[in-house]
């Protein structure tokens, strides 16, 4: 990892830039797949999970009968693991639920707010060398409390044609309808488009590669919302002397070993602090089974040592970190003034894995700095808020005027008419 000792504000936009192609990088690549998948469906779908995943397939949708035989593969332990996790999952997203909300702005003008479900919804699951089926509990089980009628989960298969038996496990256990062995650009261009065998969706959900990335990012050009541009994990530490090294270091590792284009960054007020997560990421990373994914992640990285909280926080908010680990003394100072996180971590004893996992907490959430303007997935996400209202005689004749003098100031006449003819009926 690079250690950097105090740097000038000047070098900091450079200093913190992520290690990701440009759009215009791979818009190309991306382009061409959503075109072929497009015009040719299911057939392009099949020649891209050959080449890519190198399986043929008989058909895109998993059977019953796989499913079945995934519930048969999976540990009791893991299926307990699981449940401990979706009720954590379910009881913290099941709390986010608002009721309808509704004021009577003016005698006899009645408005109120409700929020209705996306009616088909798409979620991506990345599969290859770490099979996310913990996405999958983090977004099927907030489309089924929203109400989401369609849920359509794309993950990709292995060169064998099979999917994690956990991946359909979870999927099958938190409600989702319709299960398609595609991965990749082709996955978010079929759920974009419909095929023969994807169902078209209104929203996708869910994280990938830069690849997936920017093919979300399409797919907004043809109609179809996305939750956030998630791309490759990323995850910022601060900590000071009463921080655990050994834990920091952990941390800075469970998200280095998620893709080689990771990023992890510790900053700290102790230059001692940095020396000894130094020491202990070497230690931990000799022995772990992803080193060489982690390896290239770490290289990527960077110690950052400033001088002050102050600095250091408004260093933080520049960033923007998808996950936020807060292992200071002084934690209240930068829980109580984060301004862009994705999520926040707060002491030595709530490593990000937890929020990954089962503390309860939704794991999809903004990089790339997109944290300055982006949530992470909520129950929110998979619902629409609609507003309604009813105006009364008496409520037409208090904001009546009002209207059309301000529809005249705009020059749209039709606008007033339909305002002074309901008028002159109930003089």
């Amino acid at each position: 990892m690079k250690k950097i000792y105090s740097p000038n504000k000047n070098t900091w936009s450079t200093l913190l830039e992520r290690p990701t192609q440009t759009v215009e990088d791979i818009e190309t690549t991306v382009l061409n797949i959503f075109n072929e998948v497009r015009s040719e469906g299911d057939v392009a779908i099949d020649r891209y999970t050959q080449k890519f995943d190198n399986a043929t397939l008989k058909t895109i949708l998993v059977s019953s009968d796989e499913i079945e035989e995934a519930k048969n593969l999976v540990s009791q332990d893991l299926k307990n693991a699981v449940a401990i996790a979706k009720s954590n999952i379910e009881a913290f997203h099941a709390a986010q639920k608002t009721k309808k909300i509704t004021v009577e702005t003016t005698n006899g003008v009645s408005c109120w707010q409700e929020k209705r479900p996306i009616q088909k919804v798409g979620l991506y699951i990345p599969g290859g060398t770490a099979p996310l089926f913990s996405t999958i509990l983090m977004l099927a089980i907030p489309a089924n409390l929203a109400g989401c009628k369609e849920i359509v989960l794309c993950t990709p298969p292995n060169s064998e044609g099979k999917i994690n038996p956990a991946i359909l496990y979870a999927a099958d256990l938190c409600g989702v309808t319709k299960i398609c062995k595609v991965g990749g650009i082709q996955a978010v261009a079929g759920m974009t488009f419909g095929t023969e065998s994807i169902p078209q969706v209104y929203k996708i959900f869910g994280p990938g590669n830069q690849f997936v990335t920017v093919a979300k990012q399409l797919a907004t050009k043809y109609g179809v919302a996305i939750d956030m541009p998630a791309g490759p994990s990323e995850l910022l530490v601060v900590a000071d002397d009463t921080a655990n090294p050994t834990f920091v270091a952990s941390d800075l590792l469970s998200q280095a070993e998620h893709g080689k284009d990771s990023q992890v960054i510790l900053v700290s007020t102790s230059k001692e602090m940095i020396d000894k997560v130094e020491k202990e990421v070497d230690i931990q990373l000799s022995v772990l089974p992803r080193k060489e994914i982690a390896e290239a992640a770490i290289s990527n990285s960077k110690l950052i040592y400033i001088d002050n909280d102050i600095d250091a926080l408004a260093l933080i908010n520049e960033y923007g970190p998808e996950h936020f680990i807060v292992c200071v003394e002084n934690e209240n100072y930068y829980v109580d003034n984060i301004e862009n996180a994705g999520s926040v971590f707060i002491g030595n004893y709530t490593p990000e894995s937890a929020g990954d996992y089962a503390s309860g907490t939704n794991h999809t959430l903004p990089t790339n700095g997109y944290a300055k303007q982006y949530s992470g997935v909520n129950l929110d996400s998979f619902m629409k808020s609609m507003t309604f209202q009813k105006i009364s005689e008496e409520g037409i004749q208090a904001i009546g005027n009002a209207i059309e003098l301000m529809a005249e100031a705009e020059g749209l006449q039709a606008h007033k008419n339909a305002v002074t003819l309901r008028l002159k009926s109930l003089k």
